[in-house]
């Protein structure tokens, strides 16, 4: 999965061949599938913004840039749509603490608050655009270079509430007795 095959694919779909545009949809849809599912804690919704994303792409093509990775503009679309489709939903305000399980703590605890739904309910707890700089770090591996290109920020400002939101999940974990 090289640019440089993503740029073939671009330049040929430009020049007419629509089909071409399936070999992107192709190597990408998992990846945006699964941002977009990070984002909004919900398949349906998931697979309308994944929808709606390679749309965008695809009626948008001439307008990218070539000089960033097609991946990292198809990821900055997917966490855009997210984040609005959170607004539109009402569903920026995240999770009041008060409102999680009361679990109490047990000895392996502490091994299991890294289990999928322990980590979803603390993303939800998190606005839209720390959620989503937590997603692309975490599960994406995205750098902060890359993740400053998508969110629209710098680097610093990155690194800053990556660490805020990792502090407000922590809470999370400790309200729940998972982390001491």
């Amino acid at each position: 999965m090289t640019n440089q095959s993503d740029l073939v694919l671009i330049k040929r779909c430009l020049d007419g061949e629509v089909n071409a545009f399936a070999g992107l949809i192709d190597r990408y849809q998992k990846p945006v599938y699964n941002a977009a599912f990070r984002m909004l804690s919900d398949a349906r919704n998931a697979e309308d913004v994944t929808q709606t994303v390679f749309i965008k792409a695809f009626e948008n093509l001439d307008r990218y840039d070539a000089n960033y990775k097609f991946f990292s503009w198809v990821y900055k679309m997917t966490i855009n749509e997210s984040i609005n489709f959170l607004k539109r939903e009402n569903r920026f305000a995240g999770l009041d603490l008060n409102t999680l399980s009361n679990q109490n703590a047990s000895e392996d605890a502490f091994h299991q608050f890294e289990t999928k739904e322990q980590i979803d309910l603390a993303l939800l707890v998190l606005e839209p655009s720390h959620r989503a700089i937590v997603v692309l770090k975490h599960f994406h591996g995205l750098s902060y270079k890359e993740i400053g290109y998508i969110m629209d920020l710098p680097e610093k400002t990155i690194k800053s509430r990556l660490y805020e939101s990792r502090q407000q999940m922590r809470k999370v974990f400790f309200k729940q007795g998972y982390v001491q």
